[in-house]
């Protein structure tokens, strides 16, 4: 490319969210020379519910992050608000898997991730914004090509960042950066997987979500994370096709948001009417109000069950939400996000041990087949649910009042939609789900087909 600065690697990985960074991160540790392409400036703005499940919570003690410093928020389980009930739910005591939970907002929980890749010896460039995949004349991904984004307020007040775009600054035009191998994070837009005609499943349900923040000092500091199933379509009696939370940060403020499904029958959800409906039946105490709101209402879509395939052609593996990896049982994503990058960089490293070739492509060829033996059948069963259960009649359907007065089968279903069970099984819940889920048949590996 006439005028381009070239930057080379043994891996690219696209996007310094929580798929992006735990590659990153798990391929330095691996002695691998990885450079971390992010096109934002940190730190910065995500739509989520910056709730973290133990899942969550045991790839960061894998990632080795301090959990323990200032910032961090612990919850004991869930409050699940059904009608008149409000049930706790304490997180499961398990051998796989801490016994709490996490909050911290996305501000700064990216940030701190990138910045543990980088001091991990991640090669980590701000303010690239990845435009396309570099190809051979084969079709095989060699690289990505790059432009600087200016360092920049994005809300009145916010200051720039001072780091900058670290390797692009001066350039001419866009960078081409190359490596053998290309590891494709770039969320929900999923631009490079587009651009190698890789398509999102239209059979698969994209659910959306809308967070904002709100002081309120009564529910910061809440042990809990607070999720309502009760909630009602606008203007209608119709349940809503998903939930809202209530999620404490532990800094005088809470994360309020909704997440639901097109409804079978109505739609799109027009979540903001929805969720000032929700607000103005909240405690005026608890400062769910207008006037103790910090920021605009923020949306974003939730690309979920393995919507997108294949995982991985021509040297490019899909990780997190460009992958469509959000859990169709609750729209939890973090912890898919952090546990598909260390799978996918041990299939990079794995790979590039081996000689560029038919066995190294073998070796990537695995990544689908790994994720798939993980998460095929319960997201397959999850997909089932979310198109037969969820959008027709969100989660009040499975919350009936024989599970709400069944402590057992409260257990059984929050182990369920959070995918919390040891392996092998260690009491009877674990035995019924995991049997539950062995006798879901396992979904091909698509593969595509130039």
């Amino acid at each position: 490319m006439s005028g381009s600065r070239e930057t080379e690697a043994d891996v690219i990985v696209v996007g310094a969210g929580p798929a992006g960074s735990s590659a990153a991160y798990h391929l330095a540790r691996a002695g691998i020379d990885v450079l971390l392409l992010e096109k934002s400036h940190f730190p910065r703005e995500k739509v989520c519910g910056d709730g973290l499940t133990p899942r969550a919570v045991h790839q960061l003690i894998r990632m080795g992050v301090d959990i323990n410093a200032p910032g961090w928020m612990r919850s004991r389980g869930m409050r699940w608000v059904a009608g008149s009930h409000r049930i706790h739910i304490e997180w499961p005591s398990l051998g796989s898997y801490p016994d709490f939970g996490l909050s911290r907002s996305r501000h700064d929980f990216d940030d701190i991730l990138a910045r543990h890749a980088a001091a991990a010896g991640a090669r980590l460039h701000n303010g690239v914004k990845v435009t396309h995949p570099v190809l051979d004349r084969a079709g095989r991904v060699t690289g990505v090509s790059g432009v600087a984004v200016p360092a920049g307020p994005k809300e009145p007040g916010e200051r720039k960042d001072p780091r900058g775009a670290k390797g692009v600054e001066g350039a001419d035009g866009p960078t081409v950066y190359r490596a053998p191998i290309v590891i494709a994070a770039d969320g929900a837009s999923a631009r490079l997987a587009l651009a190698l005609g890789l398509e999102r499943d239209a059979k698969r349900q994209i659910a959306t979500a809308a967070r904002r923040y709100y002081r309120s000092p009564e529910r910061s500091h809440d042990a809990y994370l607070e999720l309502w199933a009760d909630l009602r379509l606008p203007g209608t009696d119709r349940y809503l096709p998903g939930y809202g939370w209530i999620f404490p940060m532990g800094d005088g403020r809470v994360n309020v948001g909704l997440g639901a499904l097109p409804h079978h029958r109505y739609g799109k959800v027009e979540l903001r009417t929805a969720l000032d409906e929700w607000l103005s039946r909240t405690p005026y105490g608890w400062g769910l109000r207008e006037e103790n709101a910090e920021g605009p209402v923020r949306s974003a879509a939730l690309p979920m069950g393995f919507n997108r395939h294949p995982l991985y052609a021509r040297g490019l593996l899909l990780v997190g939400d460009s992958g469509g990896m959000i859990s169709p049982w609750n729209g939890e994503g973090i912890a898919q996000a952090l546990e598909a990058g260390e799978v996918a960089a041990g299939s990079a490293a794995l790979a590039l041990a081996l000689p560029q070739g038919p066995k190294r492509e073998r070796v990537l060829l695995n990544y689908p087949v790994e994720m798939n033996r993980r998460w095929g059948r319960y997201y397959r069963l999850g997909n089932a649910a979310a198109d037969l259960v969820f959008s027709r009649s969100g989660f009040q359907p499975v919350l009936n009042r024989y599970v709400l007065d069944s402590p057992f089968l409260l257990k059984a279903l929050a182990r369920l939609l959070t995918d919390l069970t040891d392996k092998p099984s260690r009491d009877t819940i674990d035995h019924l789900i995991n049997t539950a889920i062995r006798l879901v048949p396992t979904p091909p590996v698509r593969r595509k087909t130039r």
